[in-house]
């Protein structure tokens, strides 16, 4: 399974926010963004003036890691997007959201998507009562996502609900963090996602 290896703070620094790729280092004074508020590299705190294709690229880079996607997955999820009826830009972010992976990372199972994805690889979840271990598996209204009955028993599931226990969870989502276990009940709107991205710059520089 291909992805990134590298250091996650200098994503956030080269799109010059926030991803929370690093958990709860993030909310606090050692995340990197917020004590170099610059691009990494020995020219990253020049400013440069981006081009309609620079921007275009940037927004697209973003939205890319903040989902930790390769190229290739990103370009297959949206001309599945393209292909549906609607905006293709919000439907994009509609399947990133339902991804397995992340679903997992929203219901408070995981510190961060990078971890759900390990968990998820590990076969320690169930979809509608079946053992899941792809990440990329995308889920549907009224699908129940679960820790399996072995797994609930894990100190690590007790480590992770303390530190997410007060997330607020998405209203496209529902949460048991006693029986850990969750439920799909709509499909995630762009109100429900809180990724600040201009999509419409992504469907753009795709359409070239």
């Amino acid at each position: 399974m291909a992805r990134y290896t590298g250091a996650s703070c200098k994503l956030c620094r080269r799109e010059g926010q926030k991803l929370f790729l690093k958990g709860e280092r993030c909310y606090g004074n050692k995340c990197a963004i917020s004590r170099r508020a610059y691009a990494p590299g020995q020219h990253g705190a020049q400013r440069k003036k981006l081009s309609e294709y620079g921007v275009q690229l940037r927004e697209k880079q973003k939205a890319k890691r903040f989902y930790g996607l390769l190229e290739s997955q990103f370009r297959k999820y949206f001309e599945m997007a393209s292909r549906k009826k609607g905006i293709t830009g919000e439907l994009l972010l509609q399947i990133l959201e339902t991804r397995l992976d992340n679903v997992v990372y929203r219901l408070g199972f995981a510190t961060t998507r990078a971890e759900a994805r390990q968990l998820v690889t590990h076969g320690h979840f169930e979809v509608n009562g079946k053992r899941v271990n792809i990440p990329s598996y995308l889920v549907k209204v009224n699908d129940t996502i679960s820790v399996c009955e072995k797994s609930k028993k894990s100190v690590r599931f007790k480590e992770i609900l303390d530190v997410t226990g007060s997330k607020v969870v998405p209203k496209w989502l529902e949460v048991d963090q006693e029986n850990l276990t969750g439920k799909v009940v709509a499909l995630p709107t762009r109100e429900d996602i809180d990724l600040q991205v201009q999509e419409h710059l992504i469907v753009e520089l795709y359409s070239k």
